[in-house]
């Protein structure tokens, strides 16, 4: 899996947080599947982060790209 096409999903998602104050950053892709991201913004501290995370920017990347087994905050 290529860090271009999970930073071009990444770029879908990121007019919605940056419509609330925030964004995400891709930091890392490991070898079994797991995308490391950082919430920046608004969403660094925002309880609803982790739903955000889940519903929002895990389940669209999973969508489009079905090798990724799971999306971490860092």
């Amino acid at each position: 899996m290529d860090k271009e096409r999970v930073q071009e999903v990444l770029d879908q998602i990121r007019p919605a947080l940056q419509a609330d104050g925030g964004d995400v950053e891709l930091v890392d892709i490991t070898e079994d599947g797991v995308v490391k991201v950082q919430l920046v913004g608004a969403c660094r501290g925002c309880p609803m982060s982790q739903l955000t995370l889940a519903n929002g920017v895990e389940r669209v990347l999973k969508e489009q790209i079905p090798e990724i087994v799971r999306v971490e905050p860092v």
